[in-house]
């Protein structure tokens, strides 16, 4: 307790109003002694704690120096501050700061004068050196230092700090404020309109508030609006309005699947649609808070509530492998431990490198996919715990909402068709140019997930231990599941297909059409143009299919099990979402490296930004027709009979004449403007 006061045998405490004397000191622990002469054992650092703990007859402690609080002062107060603390520390120890090693004078010696008497002795020393000061200066100043530390010795009419409103009334600033809390759902205004409604609130007090100048104001304003965007974007303003008051809160995910997010918003991307018309679609897609993954996002011209059941039930089926897309985004040649899972669920083989998890709880908002009876439903049907947020509070769900804004970021920006967040950002002419069908956009955005998003580190999967190391969705995903002790099993095919919506049609002789697709198989021969003998149903089958995957549909026949009906054009039509077989299966593959990855996403993003290839060749195609047609006009005009053509003029060559005869225009004829009066008294 050097510097801080000592303790030993002999001295007093008072410990919440109770005197005791020190008897014995034995390592951490003090022996104290009352009046009645009991003796007690008490830890030194409980002492310490203790609600009243002082030490008798020891002096006040020595401030810490709070050399923090001396920034922004000016360095002649400082200077002056630090002349003062060796005076001060001579009054208080007998020695200065710079004079450690030698003897104390006899005028400041601790044991030969008390503290009064050194004092005095300052005050002589300073005023025969020419600086006039007073005992009750220097004891000012000494008592401000065992307070303050240095700071306490600094002039405060300079470190004095001005009040963050100045001298503005406490009636403006509160009115001021009010007037900013307006702006929060309104439209975005200027600063002027903050002033005004700020005068109009005052005016509404009743008493006489002075109302500063508007150059003061305008100071409060750029006070008061620091960080609301209040004259800025108004998505902006609300979203931050939308923060909470206190800390964060944190929500800690330790196993996949334990924690997981959904939410929809709509894609800054135009698109062909399935009539040919050119529109946008919205992104609704799920997020696992533990690993990042992003277990399936899925596109829709407009979200419903089958399209969460069916984004519910890609979410627990592994991404199979499509054609044209890299070796590198196997699974077997990733970080997830692929033959651990493959000895589990058979679908692995060919899938690609996106974990597959099992949710045990999802948050989502109050929008009506996601309260519908249709997602309630399958969320029972597998035993997940539904948790809605709260309403209006994006907050309770961040991850998702970052993570659709990754994907405007990361993949929307560099397909063809992109149109920016709103309209000032859009370009011109967006619908003209290249663009994409749905079908072919969701490919896309499959393919950037596996390659890009599952193996890029994310700031939030660093290692507490090693916080410079970023994981990737995939090596946090391969870390936890060691960690968990457990793999969570996927869904089977038939659970899958159960999750699906379905629709109720007629099996005719040329099979099942749906969206002008024909679906047909062998199995469907003794169901051609059967009833069902659901009369609910107007004798119609049951089929389920899958709003994303245009390939395949299943009918469910009458011993309860399910019949798997193709598209009919699916060997002659490339598609995006046709699930091929695979001629064989490569084994011991190393693992993918990161150049393969990165190449990968290169070559995706430069094939999305050109847009697709049948569009221009179409454009190709159009404009040879173009030039063919003009050419033939060109050649009948040379074809007319001479009577039509206006003679040459003097001197002028035949090209000349040529190019003059196909400039000059035709002789114009102005239609009669039609007057509806006139007409109406016209005899019929």
């Amino acid at each position: 307790m050097s510097g801080r006061g000592r303790l030993g045998p002999g001295d007093r405490v008072r410990v919440d109003g109770t005197l005791l004397t020190v008897v014995g000191v034995a390592g951490p622990a003090v022996r104290l002694a009352d009046v009645d002469g009991t003796v007690s054992t008490v830890p030194l650092a409980v002492l310490q704690a203790s609600p009243g703990f002082t030490v008798i007859g020891a002096g006040a402690p020595l401030a810490v120096p709070a050399t923090g609080t001396l920034e922004g002062v000016p360095a002649a107060a400082v200077e002056q501050a630090r002349w003062w603390e060796q005076h001060i520390l001579e009054v208080l120890h007998g020695r200065r700061c710079d004079d450690e090693g030698g003897q104390s004078r006899p005028e400041y010696d601790p044991a030969e004068r008390s503290l009064a008497g050194r004092e005095r002795s300052k005050v002589a020393e300073l005023n025969a050196a020419g600086v006039a000061v007073t005992l009750s200066t220097v004891r000012r100043h000494r008592l401000r230092y065992q307070e303050q530390g240095l700071f306490g010795l600094v002039d405060q009419r300079v470190a004095r700090r001005t009040p963050r409103f100045g001298r503005v009334d406490e009636a403006v600033v509160e009115a001021m404020r009010a007037a900013i809390a307006e702006t929060t759902d309104a439209s975005s205004r200027t600063a002027g309109f903050v002033l005004w409604r700020t005068e109009q609130l005052l005016a509404a007090r009743g008493d006489a508030v002075p109302v500063p100048s508007q150059r003061t104001l305008y100071r409060l304003f750029d006070k008061l609006a620091a960080g609301k965007h209040v004259t800025g974007s108004a998505t902006t303003r609300r979203s931050l309005a939308n923060r909470p008051d206190g800390p964060f809160g944190q929500v800690t995910a330790s196993a996949p699947g334990e924690l997981m997010q959904i939410d929809s918003t709509p894609l800054d991307v135009l698109v062909l649609l399935d009539d040919g018309v050119v529109g946008r679609l919205e992104l609704t897609g799920m997020i696992d808070v533990a690993t990042r993954t992003v277990t399936a996002a899925v596109l829709r011209p407009t979200t419903k509530a089958v399209d969460a059941s069916v984004l519910l039930a890609r979410t627990v089926t592994p991404e199979p492998m499509r054609p044209g897309w890299v070796d590198a985004l196997r699974m077997s040649r990733s970080v997830l431990p692929h033959q651990r899972l493959l000895s589990i669920d058979e679908r692995l083989e060919h899938a690609a490198a996106r974990p597959v998890i099992v949710p045990e709880t999802i948050v989502c908002d109050h929008g009506k996919v996601f309260v519908s009876h249709n997602f309630r439903a399958s969320c029972r049907f597998l035993g997940i715990n539904f948790q809605p947020g709260h309403e209006a509070t994006p907050t309770d769900k961040p991850h998702i909402e970052r993570m659709l804004g990754s994907v405007a970021t990361g993949f929307a920006q560099f397909v063809a068709g992109y149109t920016g967040a709103n309209t000032e950002r859009r370009g011109r002419k967006v619908q003209d140019g290249p663009l994409w069908s749905m079908l072919e956009l969701q490919e896309l955005l499959d393919e950037w997930i596996v390659a890009k998003w599952q193996n890029r580190p994310h700031d939030g999967l660093r290692d507490p231990a090693s916080p410079g190391r970023a994981f990737t969705p995939n090596e946090k995903y391969a870390a936890l599941i060691e960690a968990a002790g457990y793999v969570p099993v996927a869904l089977s095919g038939t659970d899958y297909i159960e999750l699906l919506p379905a629709r109720w049609q007629a099996i005719n002789a040329y099979g099942i059409r749906i969206n002008h697709r024909t679906y047909d198989a062998e199995a469907l021969n003794p169901l051609r143009g059967q009833p069902s003998g659901v009369t609910a149903k107007k004798e119609r089958w049951q089929i389920h299919y899958d709003p994303y995957d245009v390939s395949r549909v299943w009918v469910r026949d009458p011993a309860g099990g399910w019949i798997r009906a193709l598209w009919k054009h699916l060997d002659r039509v490339p598609t995006p979402f046709g699930e091929l077989a695979w001629d064989h299966v490569r084994k011991g593959l190393p693992e993918a490296t990161e150049a393969e990855i990165a190449d990968a996403v290169k070559a995706l993003l430069q094939r999305a930004h050109q847009g697709p290839a049948a569009h221009a060749a179409t454009a190709k195609k159009t404009a040879r027709r173009d030039k063919r047609v003009a050419a033939r006009t060109r050649a009948a005009a040379a074809a007319m009979p001479a009577a039509s053509v206006p003679a040459d003029e003097p001197g002028e060559d035949q090209q000349t004449a040529t190019a003059r005869q196909e400039t000059r225009l035709a002789k114009v004829i102005p239609l009669p403007l039609f007057d509806p009066f006139a007409e109406a008294d016209k005899p019929w």
